[in-house]
């Protein structure tokens, strides 16, 4: 670079400086001191690799060079490789068949990708504040990166024992290898370890949610260290608590009591409907199980010649539906609802909400996946009153929940 065009440089720095425009990347002032080191950087290991292979009686030597186009995060630059006779040069700086330099414009593509923009956005994205066009074949290769991280989460060990958990299932339309669209079912298990903080234990795909394919998630759970589980909170898929307490027969299942509530109003005409949950509300607000059992009771006695079939339902998971009463208010607040999985649930979807059907299972996994690498950066502190609540744990568990 000439005295003049140095000059010309720091001229317009200054200028972008001022108004704030970057320094680098498209039309930025030092973007040409980018390239010049860059090209440097290749010059000096390619004068080193020329020395050893002196050294070592080689009479290997300079072969021109080869120009090509590298994507940076500070835009697109021009570089040219030095290239030697017996084509043993292999650069550091950027090496051979390298298009995409440096993590930082890997890491802004995954990162836009996890909040759920499209491949043509991100694209579009790149090109306005970066001057890059890259392919979606190019940043779908990027995204792809995170697969070995992903593989690594999901092979993890888990702690022995969990105090609770919450499991369900979120669902999606996938194409499978003919183009049609199929369902899919995503299965979450998120729960609170001995410190108080959410964690999420595991994600699995499968065609449709039943309690057949829950049995090899929580046998996959228990392969990767868990011993325990004190209190699982699942909905009332038919089969569901069967299959945890045939891997852990010791754990207490508690039935979401919201959504029974829900089921029950869709079967109760609308002319009922708020007198029908204002005699339902005797049963789950109560303070005791018996004062619950005897809004149970008063409620078939009003309504069960009416409804019978919802006041079934309610006998008949009665035994699940009421596990919550044992447990103090603060704990019974947690437990009587899925909603904490739910709202989980309403995270992710904000992200997966633009999307219509996934490519393939591997695309809604890598995508999910993204989205709750993002969201739980926010599970570092312990929920609300934890340290009271993992006492009363301690007494009411004993060994299987020891806290000192």
């Amino acid at each position: 670079m000439t005295q003049e065009e140095y000059a010309e440089m720091l001229s317009k720095a200054k200028d972008q400086f001022k108004s704030g425009k970057p320094l680098f990347g498209k039309d930025g002032a030092f973007h040409r001191v980018l390239e010049d080191f860059l090209n440097a950087a290749m010059e000096g290991e390619m004068v080193s690799h020329l020395q050893s292979e002196k050294s070592s009686g080689s009479n290997n030597r300079r072969n021109g060079k080869m120009a090509k186009r590298v994507q940076t995060e500070y835009g697109p630059v021009e570089v040219e490789t030095p290239r030697d006779r017996d084509g043993t040069f292999s650069p550091e700086t950027i090496r051979k068949r390298e298009t995409i330099l440096a993590e930082g414009l890997s890491d802004k593509i995954i990162n836009l990708y996890a909040t759920g923009q499209s491949v043509r956005d991100i694209s579009r994205f790149l090109e306005e504040n970066y001057g890059n066009r890259i392919s979606a074949e190019t940043i779908s290769n990027i995204t792809d990166k995170v697969w070995p991280e992903i593989k690594a989460w999901r092979s993890r060990t888990l702690d022995e024992v969990y105090p609770i958990v919450w499991m369900d299932a979120i669902h999606y339309k996938v194409r499978d290898d003919n183009g049609s669209t199929v369902s899919r079912a995503v299965y979450n298990v998120l729960a609170i370890d001995r410190e108080g903080c959410k964690d999420l234990l595991g994600m699995y795909i499968s065609k449709s949610e039943g309690a057949n394919f829950w049995l090899s998630v929580l046998t996959d759970l228990q392969n990767r260290g868990v011993r325990d589980i004190l209190i699982a909170c699942v909905d009332g898929l038919t089969g569901f608590p069967d299959a945890i307490q045939s891997v852990f027969p010791q754990t207490d299942v508690q039935l979401c009591v919201v959504h029974q509530i829900r089921t029950s109003v869709k079967y109760v005409g609308s002319k009922h409907q708020k007198d029908f949950l204002k005699d339902l509300k005797q049963v789950y607000a109560a303070q005791t199980l018996e004062q619950a059992e005897t809004g149970l009771d008063s409620l078939e006695e009003k309504w069960g010649e009416t409804y019978p079939i919802v006041i079934k339902s309610w006998r008949d998971k009665w035994e699940q539906l009421s596990r919550y009463f044992q447990y103090t208010a603060d704990i019974r607040r947690i437990i009587y609802t899925t909603n904490v999985v739910e709202g989980y649930h309403r995270q992710i979807r904000k992200v997966t909400k633009t999307k219509g059907a996934f490519p393939n299972d591997d695309a809604l996994y890598k995508l999910v996946w993204l989205a709750y690498r993002n969201i739980r950066k926010k599970w570092t502190t312990a929920i609300q009153n934890w340290g009271m609540t993992a006492q009363q744990f301690s007494i009411k568990f004993g060994d299987r929940f020891k806290i000192m």
